[in-house]
C-alpha cells in the first residue's frame, strides 16, 4: 500500500543531520504550516469553482465559462477582486471584536485539520483523543459567528449570528451523538486506530442498520452546523442581506467565506474517516486479489474521492431542498434526529456488545 512515511523519514533525517533537535522540530513545524496554508488556499479555489460547476450542473447551465479553460479561473479573480477591496469597519462596531472574529474562524479551521489522516502515514497529530479533539474544537466556531453579529451594531447581523448560535449548539447534539455510534463500535477515539478497524470493510457497510442511520443524521447534521443550505437561515439573503457577515468586506469577508468551505471539507473528511474507511481501499473479506488491486489505488486517492464525494452531497443538497424555516429547522433537530440518535447508539451499544457487527 502506497505511504508517505518514507517521505517524512527523509526530511526529518535530513535535518536531524543538519540541525540541532530545538531548530529541527522548529522547522519541521514550519513546514507543516506552510503545507496546511497551502492546502488551504488550494482546497479553497477547488472548493469555490466546484460549487459554482455543480449548482451550473444541477441547473443546466453552464457556470463560470469566461476565466480561463471552462471557466477555471474564476476562482483566482474572485481572489484577486477580494484582495484588491477596501475592508470597511462600521463606525459603531467595536473594532477589536470586529476585526477578530474572522480570524478565529480561520483559527478554528487550521486547528481541525492537525488529527485528520490525509493518507496512510500522513497526518499532523496522531491524537488518541481525535474524535473528541475535532468535537470540542468545532465547538469554538460559534464563538466567532456570535462576536461577528454582535460587534457589527448591524440587526440583521445579531439576528443572523443568534441563529446561527442556535442552529450550530442543537445539531451539534445529533452530529455527536452519530460520532458516537463509530467510536462505541471500534472502541477507540483515536482516528487511525478508527481507520485501521475498517481494513476488512467499511463501518457504513459492517456496522448495520444502526451505522447506516448514524450516517443519515451525521451528514443532516453537519450539514446544518456548517450553515449551508437548506439550513442556513444564518444568512437567508432574502431576510437578513448576509446574515452575521453582513458588514464585513474585502479579506475580513473571504476569511469567513474561505473558512465556510474549510469547515464544509472538513466535515465531509471526518465522515469519509468514520464511515467510510478514510483512506482505507475497499475491501471485500477473503478476496485477496480485488484487495490487493485496490491497495495499488493511492491511499489519498481514496482519502480526497470520499471526501470530495460527501462534499458533492452536501452540494447537491443545496439545489434540491428548499429554505427551511427557523422553527422546523429546530424542530427537526429536537423533535426527530436527537431522539433518533438516541436510540440509535443504544443499538450501536447492543450490537458491540453482542459483537453482532462484522
Amino acid at each position: 500500500m502506497w505511504s508517505f512515511s518514507h517521505i517524512a523519514d527523509f526530511i526529518h533525517e535530513w535535518l536531524s543531520s543538519t540541525f540541532n533537535p530545538t531548530w529541527t522540530l522548529i522547522i519541521e513545524m514550519v513546514i507543516a504550516g506552510v503545507c496546511v496554508i497551502g492546502l488551504f488556499a488550494a482546497l479553497g479555489l477547488v472548493l469555490v469553482i466546484m460549487e459554482r460547476k455543480v449548482s451550473a450542473w444541477i441547473q443546466i447551465r453552464l457556470g463560470p465559462n469566461r476565466v480561463g479553460p471552462k471557466g477555471m479561473l474564476q476562482s483566482l479573480a474572485d481572489t484577486l477582486k477580494l484582495l484588491v477591496k477596501e475592508g470597511m469597519t462600521p463606525s459603531g462596531a467595536d473594532k477589536f471584536l470586529f476585526n477578530l472574529a474572522p480570524f478565529i474562524a480561520m483559527i478554528v479551521a487550521m486547528l481541525l485539520f492537525a488529527p485528520i489522516a490525509f493518507a496512510k502515514d500522513f497526518q499532523l497529530w496522531d491524537l488518541n483523543i481525535g474524535v473528541l479533539y475535532v468535537s470540542a474544537v468545532s465547538s469554538i466556531m460559534v464563538i466567532s459567528i456570535l462576536m461577528a453579529g454582535w460587534s457589527s451594531n448591524n440587526k440583521y447581523s445579531l439576528m443572523g449570528a443568534m441563529r446561527s448560535g442556535a442552529q450550530i449548539v442543537s445539531y451539534e447534539l445529533s452530529a455527536g451523538l452519530s460520532i458516537l455510534a463509530v467510536v462505541v463500535l471500534t472502541g477507540s477515539l483515536s482516528i487511525s486506530d478508527i481507520v485501521m478497524s475498517q481494513a476488512d470493510g467499511w463501518w457504513i457497510f459492517k456496522g448495520h442498520i444502526p451505522v447506516i442511520i448514524a450516517f443519515i443524521i451525521f451528514l443532516i447534521a453537519v450539514t446544518a452546523e456548517t450553515n449551508r443550505a437548506p439550513f442556513d437561515l444564518a444568512e437567508a439573503e432574502s431576510e437578513l442581506t448576509a446574515g452575521f457577515h453582513t458588514e464585513y468586506s474585502g479579506m475580513k469577508f473571504a476569511l469567513f467565506f474561505l473558512a465556510e468551505y474549510m469547515n464544509v471539507f472538513i466535515v465531509c473528511a471526518i465522515g469519509a474517516t468514520l464511515f467510510l474507511g478514510g483512506w482505507m481501499p475497499f475491501h471485500i473479506g477473503n478476496w485477496e486479489g480485488f484487495n490487493h488491486v485496490m491497495d495499488w489505488i493511492p491511499s489519498s486517492v481514496w482519502f480526497f474521492g470520499k471526501t470530495f464525494f460527501l462534499i458533492f452531497v452536501i452540494m447537491w443538497f443545496r439545489w434540491t431542498f428548499p429554505r427551511l424555516r427557523i422553527d422546523q429547522l429546530l424542530n427537526l433537530e429536537w423533535k426527530y434526529l436527537l431522539p433518533i440518535s438516541m436510540f440509535n447508539i443504544l443499538l450501536a451499544t447492543l450490537m458491540a456488545i453482542m459483537g453482532w457487527h462484522f
